[in-house]
């Protein structure tokens, strides 16, 4: 199993990382992040981007694949993805909690809840298909 120190330093110098999203916990078809707030992640408006939820459960969904991969897949790719907003913040932290629905040999389906971690509210619904490519 991938430890969370792993995708941390997997993505440090990518998007995952320059969005200074902090993985919490991997677990058996599940994964946990985290992303503290700050201006860059706002829309003009002073409300959280709707971009910015989506890549904390993409990468948590994402993270999560690659910890469940069949041992002799090579990686996955998004193929599909939805989002249902519920809510928004404004500041502090958002938690995002991604778990396996279905682990098959060519396709995996994760969902994610987004939650604004100060109240718990769900502000987001995440559901996205991952294909897992061979060799």
């Amino acid at each position: 199993m991938r430890t969370p120190e792993f995708f941390q330093t997997h993505g440090k110098n990518h998007f995952p990382g320059y969005l200074g999203i902090e993985i919490l916990e991997v677990a058996p078809k599940r994964l946990t992040a985290r992303l503290q707030i700050e201006t860059h992640h706002l829309a003009p408006n002073g409300f959280l981007h709707a971009a910015t939820v989506v890549a904390l459960a993409d990468t948590a969904c994402g993270y999560g694949c690659v910890a469940t991969l069949p041992e002799d897949a090579k990686n996955f790719t998004t193929v599909e993805l939805k989002t249902n907003f519920l809510g928004t913040a404004r500041r502090g932290a958002i938690h995002c909690e991604a778990v396996l629905v279905h682990g098959g040999r060519t396709t995996q389906v994760w969902d994610a809840t987004v939650r604004d971690e100060g109240n718990h509210k769900v502000i987001a619904l995440f559901r996205c298909t991952q294909m897992i490519m061979y060799k």
